[in-house]
């Protein structure tokens, strides 16, 4: 189906419309009608014809505007016609011309157009006046007054009208670019966030996983090598710790790069999981841990997160605490799930804490809704608790 493009500055909002089309029919088409009642029929006959051809021409145009046959142009030719005729038949037609003066602006895509039809209108409505009253009548009438004066006020309104159009169409146009360039910047800017989130992810994963792995490394490499003379049997489970702790990196690696699930966590319980980290722990360290590990449920979530919480808390114990006993309390509260592990070590002062590990658990916690506290000072050891709110879905 053909749709005749429009202009930003034609006037075609629907409201207004059935506004001008109820009043030209009791201000233009009426009163014609009713004048004409009781008025001789070689009169009263080509006038109700002429209002019927007029009335259905409009009726058409608005009611099938994408019509491919029923364009507006046309109209306004019968529209000018018309009134050149009614205005030959009837005195006083210049008050139909008046009220049908919007349809020249409404139907038209351009000032000029506008006004040069509604020009050549009045020019009829002019003319109809004088060849019915005779060349020897006079020539400015009220009904010819009346057309100037229409025509002229149509002139400045339709002009009026149309630059506040033109001008709030290019004001929608301007907020229009403005919008589309703020979506685009959003956009992107929601692309930049995700990108930073990502790497601050990334960042946090290998931190927990293959930077914490790495440590225990070096860790063990260098208990393994002082002890190969004096202690052959310890340097032995050590390699082997290496090995393993190798393997787990490069599982995680995997992990990270896509090839491998993404939890990078062998299945089991939390309490499982929990228990499998601190016997590495003590084994790597020497240290004694004192656990307390009920089956908890939670989801796999939830056992990540506390995973991960422990694997850092145990690496600063071993990097910063030179503690000589570490303890781990797993728990299942009414509002979620709670871990607590302690050290005797020396502690530090947590408002001058502004780690890596500490920010990445606090971060991977508040994911989850959960909290992190830390409490300690120096010389007094160091208590972390870390709460995740569950359903109790395991």
């Amino acid at each position: 189906m053909n749709q005749r493009p429009q202009s930003g500055a034609e006037l075609t909002v629907p409201s207004l419309h059935r506004w001008n089309a109820v009043l030209w029919v009791l201000l233009g088409v009426v009163p014609p009608a009713i004048a004409v009642a009781d008025a001789p029929g070689a009169t009263r006959y080509p006038v109700l014809a002429l209002l019927a051809v007029l009335a259905l021409s409009y009726g058409a145009v608005g009611l099938f505007p994408n019509s491919p046959v029923l364009r507006p142009r046309p109209y306004l030719y019968v529209l000018v016609v018309g009134l050149g005729a009614m205005s030959y038949l009837l005195d006083g037609s210049a008050a139909l011309f008046v009220v049908t003066l919007p349809h020249f602006w409404i139907y038209t895509t351009g000032a000029r157009a506008a006004i040069t039809l509604s020009g050549i209108a009045a020019a009829g409505v002019i003319a109809g006046n004088v060849v019915r009253q005779g060349w020897d009548g006079e020539f400015f009438t009220g009904n010819v007054i009346f057309t100037l004066i229409g025509y002229a006020a149509g002139v400045l309104i339709g002009l009026g009208l149309r630059h506040i159009t033109e001008d709030g169409d290019a004001r929608a146009r301007r907020l229009s670019a403005d919008l589309e360039d703020a979506r685009i910047r959003l956009v992107e800017a929601h692309h930049r966030q995700g990108a930073a989130d990502e790497r601050e992810r990334l960042a946090r994963e290998i931190h927990d996983t293959l930077a914490q792995g790495f440590a225990s490394i070096i860790v063990l490499a260098e208990a393994a090598r002082s002890g190969l003379e004096t202690d052959p049997g310890r340097s032995a489970k050590q390699l082997l710790a290496i090995e393993n702790t190798a393997r787990e990196n490069l599982a995680e690696a995997r992990v990270l790069v896509g090839a491998a699930p993404r939890s990078g966590v062998a299945p089991g319980s939390v309490a499982d999981t929990l228990r499998r980290t601190l016997d590495r722990f003590t084994e790597d360290t020497g240290l004694g841990v004192t656990s307390e590990l009920p089956e908890v449920a939670c989801d796999q979530q939830t056992r990540i997160a506390l995973l991960r919480c422990t694997q850092e808390s145990l690496a600063n114990i071993r990097k910063h605490a030179a503690a000589t006993t570490v303890a781990v309390v797993l728990t299942a509260q009414p509002y979620g799930v709670e871990l607590e592990i302690t050290d005797d070590g020396r502690g530090f002062v947590t408002e001058d804490s502004h780690g890596f590990g500490l920010n990445g658990m606090r971060k991977r916690l508040d994911e989850l809704g959960g909290e992190l506290t830390v409490t300690s000072s120096v010389g007094d050891g160091t208590r972390i608790l870390a709460m995740i709110p569950t359903d109790g879905q395991g």
